[in-house]
Protein backbone atom coordinates (compact mmCIF):
# COMPACT_ATOMS: atom_id res chain seq x y z
CA UNK A 1 0.00 0.00 0.00
CA UNK A 2 2.74 2.43 1.00
CA UNK A 3 4.54 1.79 -2.44
CA UNK A 4 1.25 1.79 -4.18
CA UNK A 5 0.44 5.13 -2.66
CA UNK A 6 3.74 6.61 -2.54
CA UNK A 7 4.17 5.47 -6.65
CA UNK A 8 1.31 7.95 -7.01
CA UNK A 9 2.55 10.70 -5.36
CA UNK A 10 6.21 10.42 -7.11
CA UNK A 11 4.11 10.12 -9.92
CA UNK A 12 2.13 13.42 -9.81
CA UNK A 13 5.22 15.10 -8.66
CA UNK A 14 7.21 13.57 -11.48
CA UNK A 15 4.41 15.01 -13.74
CA UNK A 16 4.74 18.97 -12.28
CA UNK A 17 8.64 18.55 -11.88
CA UNK A 18 10.34 17.07 -15.11
CA UNK A 19 7.29 17.01 -17.57
CA UNK A 20 6.12 20.52 -17.08
CA UNK A 21 2.57 19.91 -15.89
CA UNK A 22 0.29 22.51 -17.18
CA UNK A 23 -2.92 22.94 -14.54
CA UNK A 24 -6.06 25.01 -15.29
CA UNK A 25 -8.54 25.88 -12.72
CA UNK A 26 -9.01 27.05 -9.57
CA UNK A 27 -7.33 26.01 -5.78
CA UNK A 28 -10.20 23.64 -5.05
CA UNK A 29 -11.27 22.29 -8.21
CA UNK A 30 -8.10 22.06 -11.27
CA UNK A 31 -7.12 19.40 -13.78
CA UNK A 32 -3.32 19.07 -15.22
CA UNK A 33 -1.91 17.60 -18.34
CA UNK A 34 1.89 16.96 -19.36
CA UNK A 35 3.63 16.87 -22.80
CA UNK A 36 3.79 12.63 -22.03
CA UNK A 37 -0.28 12.56 -22.11
CA UNK A 38 -0.65 11.66 -18.46
CA UNK A 39 -3.60 13.62 -16.46
CA UNK A 40 -5.27 14.33 -13.37
CA UNK A 41 -7.73 16.22 -11.83
CA UNK A 42 -8.58 17.12 -7.67
CA UNK A 43 -11.80 18.55 -6.33
CA UNK A 44 -11.51 19.73 -3.06
CA UNK A 45 -14.49 19.98 -0.88
CA UNK A 46 -14.43 21.36 2.64
CA UNK A 47 -12.40 18.22 4.71
CA UNK A 48 -12.50 15.96 1.82
CA UNK A 49 -10.36 15.86 -1.75
CA UNK A 50 -11.29 13.93 -4.62
CA UNK A 51 -8.21 13.36 -7.39
CA UNK A 52 -9.17 10.79 -10.94
CA UNK A 53 -5.97 10.36 -12.82
CA UNK A 54 -4.74 8.22 -16.14
CA UNK A 55 -1.12 7.26 -16.36
CA UNK A 56 -0.92 7.59 -20.57
CA UNK A 57 2.44 4.97 -20.20
CA UNK A 58 0.77 2.37 -18.89
CA UNK A 59 -2.45 3.33 -19.63
CA UNK A 60 -3.68 2.87 -16.17
CA UNK A 61 -6.28 4.73 -14.21
CA UNK A 62 -6.47 5.91 -10.78
CA UNK A 63 -8.42 7.48 -7.97
CA UNK A 64 -8.01 8.44 -4.73
CA UNK A 65 -10.69 10.23 -1.86
CA UNK A 66 -9.50 11.29 1.13
CA UNK A 67 -11.29 13.02 4.53
CA UNK A 68 -9.55 14.70 6.84
CA UNK A 69 -11.34 15.05 10.49
CA UNK A 70 -9.60 16.43 12.81
CA UNK A 71 -5.53 14.73 12.96
CA UNK A 72 -7.35 12.02 11.35
CA UNK A 73 -7.08 11.35 7.58
CA UNK A 74 -8.57 8.43 5.92
CA UNK A 75 -7.65 7.83 2.19
CA UNK A 76 -9.38 5.36 -0.21
CA UNK A 77 -8.31 4.16 -3.81
CA UNK A 78 -8.24 2.04 -6.25
CA UNK A 79 -5.93 1.56 -9.71
CA UNK A 80 -6.91 -0.59 -12.56
CA UNK A 81 -9.56 -2.12 -10.05
CA UNK A 82 -7.78 -2.88 -7.32
CA UNK A 83 -8.59 -1.19 -4.10
CA UNK A 84 -6.69 -0.38 -0.93
CA UNK A 85 -7.12 1.67 1.96
CA UNK A 86 -5.41 4.13 4.43
CA UNK A 87 -5.87 5.77 7.83
CA UNK A 88 -3.40 8.27 8.79
CA UNK A 89 -3.39 9.60 12.54
CA UNK A 90 -1.01 12.38 13.63
CA UNK A 91 -0.65 13.06 17.42
CA UNK A 92 2.46 14.87 18.99
CA UNK A 93 5.84 13.21 18.21
CA UNK A 94 4.20 10.34 15.89
CA UNK A 95 2.30 9.62 12.52
CA UNK A 96 0.53 6.11 12.04
CA UNK A 97 -0.19 4.60 8.80
CA UNK A 98 -2.29 1.54 8.21
CA UNK A 99 -4.47 0.03 5.94
CA UNK A 100 -4.82 -2.25 3.55
CA UNK A 101 -2.54 -2.75 0.31
CA UNK A 102 -4.12 -3.46 -3.44
CA UNK A 103 -3.07 -6.86 -3.01
CA UNK A 104 -5.34 -7.29 0.26
CA UNK A 105 -2.77 -7.50 2.79
CA UNK A 106 -2.97 -5.34 5.98
CA UNK A 107 -0.34 -3.27 7.17
CA UNK A 108 0.92 -0.69 10.12
CA UNK A 109 3.74 1.94 10.55
CA UNK A 110 4.12 4.32 12.90
CA UNK A 111 7.35 7.31 12.58
CA UNK A 112 8.66 9.33 14.89
CA UNK A 113 11.45 12.11 14.85
CA UNK A 114 13.89 8.86 15.09
CA UNK A 115 12.42 7.36 11.89
CA UNK A 116 9.86 5.15 11.14
CA UNK A 117 9.24 0.65 12.44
Amino acid sequence: MLKSKALYFVALMTLSLTSQAACYGSANSYNCNDASGNSYNVQKYGNTTNMQGHNAGTGSNWSQNSQTYGNTTQIQGQANGRAWNETIQTMPGMTTYSGTNSQGQTYMKTCTAYGCN
